[in-house]
């Protein structure tokens, strides 16, 4: 019985995916639509700062952030 919910759980999954698949693909057409303005692209610099150095960097100021309110408040405690 369980490898039969399993084939029917692949299926609907598999089913589900190729739906949504071909749902898509009018989203990334290439053709531009009355009005489409495009700017300029970015360059790899821009990219990996954008994507990648900003969310690290926000990263680091929340936990720093955190860091300094939990050593705050831990001063007046003692520790067993």
């Amino acid at each position: 019985m369980d490898k039969r919910n399993a084939l029917r759980a692949g299926a609907v999954t598999a089913t589900a995916t190729l739906m949504m698949l071909l749902l898509s693909l009018p989203a990334s057409a290439l053709t531009r639509d009355d009005g489409d303005d495009p700017g300029p692209g970015l360059s790899i610099a821009q990219t990996l700062g954008l994507y990648v150095g900003i969310p690290v960097l926000s990263f680091v100021v929340i936990t720093g952030l955190v860091m300094l309110g939990t050593r705050n408040s831990s001063k007046g405690k003692t520790t067993r």
